[in-house]
């Protein structure tokens, strides 16, 4: 008996010590993208994008369940197809990108929701204010690039945010811009 005892306190201590390996990926930009929308006067919804932004990824479970999801966005790269716009936005009226020059989320929980789709809560920086937002984020599958050979993943994060709670557009008034800022973001991630 004093030899199973002893043989299970060592099977213990082994497994315990061991590493599990962390992977690390970043986001293919040219496949991906960070983008919001708006409604316009109650009846349209305008959509925008980031230009400059990058986005990782570290897990070490293979269905990326325990994965930790990080972004951040140069504020000045917003573009909504229309110049005029874009350099409205930029301005302090909006989102300040003199003072206020990045974007920012990174996350603090992933849970599973069912099948691909996870809750996602994270700490949203943004117009010089952080605060804690829930997304769905769905996991969309992996696969080895044909080219390059590299391991792939795909995720769709989708969420809403207020305005009023960033201080974003203090000045405009919800009938002419809508208080709900939607998010999404189509990502595709390579791994280092």
């Amino acid at each position: 008996m004093k030899k199973v005892t002893i043989f299970a306190v060592a099977a213990f201590a082994l497994f315990s010590f061991v590493k599990l390996e962390t992977s690390s990926w970043s986001s293919d930009n040219v496949h991906s993208t960070i983008g919001f929308s708006i409604n316009h006067l109650g009846i349209n919804d305008v959509q925008g994008s980031f230009i400059n932004y990058e986005s990782k990824i570290s897990n070490t479970k293979e269905d990326f369940s325990d994965a930790k999801i990080e972004f951040s966005a140069d504020a000045a790269s917003v573009n909504t197809g229309n110049t005029m716009r874009d350099e409205h936005l930029k301005t302090a009226e909006f989102f300040d990108v003199e003072k206020f020059p990045k974007l920012s989320f990174v996350s603090t929980s992933l849970t599973k929701v069912k099948g691909n789709v996870f809750k996602l809560v994270g700490d949203l920086t943004f117009h010089g204010v952080t605060k804690p937002v829930t997304l769905e984020a769905v996991y969309n599958g992996s696969t080895v690039h044909p080219m390059n050979k590299k391991s792939i993943a795909g995720f769709k994060i989708t969420g809403s945010i207020k305005r009023s709670d960033f201080n974003f557009g203090a000045s405009t008034p919800e009938a002419i811009i809508s208080d709900e800022v939607k998010l999404h973001a189509n990502l595709e991630y390579a791994k280092n």
